[in-house]
């Protein structure tokens, strides 16, 4: 072909004209790179701009906590708050009387929306309660500060404080901990509910009586919510009132810490539900309206609430703003060594409409022009600082709508996030058991919606998380069984309904947990069929912590069938973890058949086979599969697990000679298969 031709032209397209990653993985993308490019660009001017142009880094630029808030000195104290509205703003507490005092009186920093107080050792003390007394221009009132590492409220009024927190440093005994990422078994859990008794539980005691069994079930991550201090329990955490302190309701900062080293200790990795998306509307315990401007974090005009989760947005078009949330992100790793973040809410901080009555049908729908970009930018940039800080830190965003490119590298036009929620798995659990009958399941829908993700974007996939087992909706087990678990759920007295519930739970936990590409996530207590709904002490339920709360006493009784799902569970990830970097084993089907119900798929050296019929028992079921010998691992109908025992896993199964596909070197696979059962082989 002759010079200058199009093929001597394509081969000459100049680098700044390549398709960035995202796009060379997805030709769909094509027609959005332009916007694709944008966001990145942007994110790199907004980088530039923050780090003065490359002289510091991200790291340098997020470290607002060590500059606001309270701080002990080598002399004395000091406390800044970034208050640009104020015209006055005092410290007021135990140290005087809860008055107004000029010692304790701060002053604006010339030419900034900054204060300063400076104080002499004797001025505080550690555990002092405190807050600000802040002036504006038409007002006052009483505030907590935004910066304030130590917040506690008062057993008999209710009240939140700020308290003066300067105890002796922890020491840590495990400072270098890195986790183990392939893949990711991670237990969701919250620190207060954790415990069987009618309580909030403490952060010691999940670690003395929670942690072990987490250790002892094979699960090599958790997952913490509700650490941010929020005013109303109730709220699992999601109303956020003071970003930078750990909730006291648990404990101290200190036996936090200890919880988070002991789970180091035991190679388990520490992942905390972090929110971003949204603040709680509180001004003298949040930051609603901190000195006279309820705009001074958050959104003015229509974007200001947000409308369904009655809470404020922050404004993430401020480098104020920005500097806050990065710092945040620092503080929780440098000070309490957690591993990364599980962001909540990103839908909601993608879109302007927060992803509300959005159908997201096509990619049209991700680059219409009603994306937030300053929210986009933001979550680009916290993922750069955080791997800046810790490069074997753990990002997980927790996204509805599927936004392509959320859990790509920034290289590749992504936001850089280590993993996605795989969300549409849950909801395809909920419908199929809610809306088809047994019969009519489909192992190819099943297979498809396991492993349905982007090529170049890993994920954690799950069940059912903390949403499927509040109030108003229903877990898995509950959905199979509902109110038969009271009465049939008991070692010997079970019925039908309780047999089919036992093995669905097993069958649906295998078959996602074996299709995932990054990681695998379980809600405690959700493993062994937790019986009841989460429901928080609230008026209408008489202030009860009774469904707040985790009944290991069920799990422990060798006599109720509990027992038989935490076990399987156990045994489950024992298998999954056998086999090295499990995640990025190429999922191969290996044969399905919707009319039976049949579906089998490998994966490294594991055959995964499912039979999903509630009636239909199969003897000498063929699979073409690589020529040899293979040993049962695990099945969900062994009588170990609640299940039947109709097959016998001791024997080793020899693939069956057919000259047609020698040169594949395959041979058939014959197994008895019995009805809504599931088997994991592995090849000798």
């Amino acid at each position: 072909m002759a010079a200058g031709s199009k093929k001597d032209t394509k081969a000459a397209k100049p680098q700044a004209q390549q398709h960035v990653g995202i796009v060379k993985n997805d030709g769909y993308l094509e027609p959005y790179e332009d916007a694709i490019r944008g966001r990145y660009e942007y994110a790199l001017w907004k980088i530039g701009q923050l780090t003065n142009n490359g002289k510091m880094t991200l790291a340098d630029f997020a470290n607002g906590h060590n500059y606001y808030g309270l701080h002990h000195l080598s002399r004395g104290w000091v406390f800044r708050e970034w208050a640009p509205n104020a015209t006055d703003i005092y410290l007021v507490g135990d140290f005087n009387d809860w008055k107004e005092t000029d010692k304790y009186r701060a002053k604006r920093i010339e030419g900034t929306g900054n204060w300063e107080l400076k104080l002499s050792e004797k001025a505080i003390r550690h555990g002092d309660l405190y807050k600000m007394h802040v002036h504006w221009n038409g007002g006052e009132g009483e505030r907590i500060p935004a910066w304030a590492r130590r917040v506690v409220q008062d057993e008999q009024t209710k009240i939140f404080s700020a308290q003066v927190w300067n105890p002796t440093p922890y020491q840590w005994k495990k400072s270098n901990f890195k986790p183990k990422k392939d893949p990711l078994f991670i237990y969701e859990c919250h620190i207060g509910m954790a415990q069987d008794a009618e309580k909030v539980g403490t952060y010691t005691e999940f670690k003395e009586r929670i942690l072990p069994r987490i250790v002892k079930d094979g699960y090599n991550a958790i997952q913490i919510m509700a650490i941010q201090e929020h005013p109303y329990y109730g709220s699992f955490g999601y109303h956020v009132s003071s970003f930078f302190a750990a909730s006291s309701r648990f404990g101290t900062p200190e036996e936090l810490k200890a919880l988070i080293d002991e789970a180091h200790k035991n190679g388990i990795a520490v992942i905390m539900d972090i929110v971003h998306s949204h603040a709680v509307k509180n001004e003298v315990e949040g930051l609603g309206n901190l000195a006279g401007d309820p705009n001074q974090y958050f959104y003015p005009g229509e974007r200001h609430e947000h409308p369904a989760w009655d809470s404020l947005c922050f404004d993430y078009g401020k480098d104020e703003v920005i500097h806050f949330l990065l710092s945040n992100c620092k503080f929780w790793l440098e000070e309490y060594h957690f591993d990364g973040f599980r962001f909540d809410g990103v839908t909601s901080m993608l879109y302007y409409s927060h992803g509300l009555g959005e159908a997201f049908t096509n990619y049209g729908d991700y680059f219409n022009g009603y994306q937030d970009g300053n929210a986009i930018c933001y979550l680009t940039l916290a993922n750069k600082l955080i791997h800046e800080v810790n490069p074997n830190a753990i990002t997980i965003a927790e996204e509805v709508s599927g936004m392509p490119g959320l859990a790509a590298k920034f290289v590749d036009g992504g936001y850089g996030f280590d993993y996605r929620m795989a969300m549409n798995i849950p909801d395809f659990w909920i419908k199929t058991i809610k809306e088809q009958k047994d019969e009519d399941w489909k192992p190819s829908s099943i297979f498809w919606e396991v492993k349905n993700r982007r090529a170049d974007e890993k994920t954690i996939s799950y069940c059912e998380s903390h949403d499927q087992a509040l109030v108003g909706d229903k877990t898995i087990i509950f959905r199979l069984i509902d109110a038969d678990m009271y009465w049939h759920f008991k070692i010997g007295d079970e019925n039908e309904k309780v047999h089919r519930g036992i093995a669905l739970h097993k069958m649906i936990r295998l078959v996602t947990a074996a299709a995932i590409n990054g990681g695998y996530l379980n809600f405690m207590g959700n493993e062994f069929g937790h019986p009841e709904w989460i429901d928080f002490p609230r008026e209408g339920n008489g202030w009860s912590y009774k469904y707040a709360r985790r009944q290991w006493n069920l799990v422990d009784n060798p006599e109720l069938d509990y027992h038989y799902l935490g076990d399987f569970d156990k045994a489950m990830l024992k298998v999954l973890k056998s086999i090295r970097s499990f995640s990025k084993t190429p999922v191969q089907e290996v044969w399905h058949n919707d009319a039976d119900q049949i579906l089998a798929f490998m994966r490294g050296d594991l055959i995964f086979v499912f039979n999903f019929s509630p009636s239909r028992s199969f003897t000498d079921y063929g699979f073409l599969v690589p020529t040899g010998s293979y040993d049962v691992l695990l099945n969900t109908d062994a009588k170990e697990f609640g299940g039947n025992g109709l097959a016998d896993d001791s024997v080793t199964h020899l693939t069956n000679y057919d000259p047609l596909y020698v040169d594949e070197h395959k041979e058939w696979l014959k197994l008895y298969i019995p009805a809504r059962s599931a088997v994991v082989l592995k090849k000798n």
